[in-house]
């Protein structure tokens, strides 16, 4: 079959379709006024005889449209006069930004050293291996942990761990320092 002997053939059969729908829809669908319900009684006899539902007609209050009137009041109602628009709300007042967090000037100790600016924040008591671990912050939001000879951050050494503080001093043994618990 040529092409367009198949088209033709495609569009005979979709208005075959289309006539059938009409047809259904035409004949299907189900008066809504009784003006309609008596045309098709008229049209169909058996449906007249089985008897159409009473319809109530609506109750319309003539005297209610012959009634006079109220007369318009005076009002302040004018369309075209427009109010100014608001003031905008006043701005939230500006956030201060953070701090950033600034270690303590370093000043050189007796021995010449800066202080450890470490704070001691805890300790971990492990019984069963009889081991305690510090924990320490850095000020910058960084724990540290470590246990008697340990050595943090490379360059500091963990040389006692105390009930509420800590002995620490730099690598070479020099600047020995006590944080206290409270991180001073």
């Amino acid at each position: 079959m040529a092409p367009e002997q198949r088209r033709q053939a495609l569009l005979a059969g979709l208005a075959v379709i289309l006539a059938g729908i009409a047809i259904w829809l035409w004949n299907g669908t189900a008066p809504t006024t009784a003006e309609s319900q008596a045309a098709s009684n008229v049209r169909n006899p058996a449906r007249a005889k089985q008897g159409a539902p009473a319809l109530a007609a609506p109750v319309v209050r003539l005297d209610t449209l012959e009634s006079p009137k109220p007369e318009p009041g005076s009002a302040d109602r004018n369309p075209f006069r427009f109010k100014p628009k608001a003031a905008p709300p006043p701005p939230p007042p500006p956030i201060a930004p953070p701090r950033p967090v600034v270690p303590p000037p370093t000043t050189p100790t007796a021995g010449g050293m800066p202080p450890i600016t470490l704070k001691f924040i805890g300790i971990i008591e492990m019984s069963e291996q009889k081991r305690r671990v510090a924990m320490l912050n850095d000020g910058k939001g960084v724990s540290i942990y470590g246990e008697e000879g340990d050595v943090i951050e490379g360059r500091y050494k963990i040389l006692k761990i105390g009930l509420e503080s800590i002995e620490m001093a730099y690598l070479d043994g020099r600047g020995r320092q006590t944080i206290r618990l409270s991180g001073q």
